[in-house]
């Protein structure tokens, strides 16, 4: 999907929601958009209850589970983090403004929020061998503590009742490295 295509499909499927009153909370690459540049996707994630992805017939479900989702709005993948997971409905009660895109009010997770989801993807994507992924999410938590500078301590201790004990140690071993690249980038920059 070309990016125009890719912008004008997810406008309608925007549209939609809100016709629909459907509530729902952008995740994922599209909404990391909103807080940093540069970030490539071909599909838009978001946290929705199962009930909610019912009343969207228009979305064609290709796979789901106990915590996602994934389906096809016009071309357009789109994967579902299900509100049903408890960490996934925090995201969306606590974590979440609302953000402009094309002249639409849409709900979308903070900084905070994004970065207690890509935080606690990353232990299973190391377990899946899943290197790509891997990658593409530490530095999206990378880029955000850079501009943004949240306090990681707290989120930290959000973050760790949804986690086992070894994968908060696997987490903090992770956030650590992360936080050494940065001031590593930090002494070069001069910063």
């Amino acid at each position: 999907m070309n990016p125009d295509s890719l912008r004008e499909t997810v406008e309608r499927l925007f549209i939609l929601l809100a016709e629909r009153q459907i509530a729902y909370v952008l995740v994922g690459g599209v909404a990391l958009l909103q807080y940093v540049e540069g970030r490539n996707t071909q599909d838009i994630d978001l946290i929705m209850a199962l009930a909610e992805i019912d009343r969207l017939p228009e979305i064609q479900l290709t796979s789901q589970d106990a915590n996602f989702a994934r389906g096809e709005f016009a071309g357009l993948q789109i994967d579902i983090l299900r509100a049903e997971n408890p960490l996934f409905a925090r995201v969306k009660q606590a974590y979440t403004t609302v953000q402009d895109f094309a002249g639409q009010p849409i709900p979308t997770a903070t900084v905070e929020g994004l970065i207690v989801l890509k935080l606690y993807a990353l232990p299973s994507l190391y377990r899946q061998g899943n290197f790509a992924r891997v990658g593409l999410y530490e530095n999206d938590i990378a880029t955000l503590l850079h501009y943004h500078q949240p306090d990681m301590t707290a989120l930290l201790l959000e973050l760790s009742p949804y986690l086992s004990a070894s994968d908060r140690q696997e987490v903090q071993q992770i956030l650590h490295e992360i936080e050494q690249r940065l001031s590593r980038f930090q002494k070069g920059t001069g910063q």
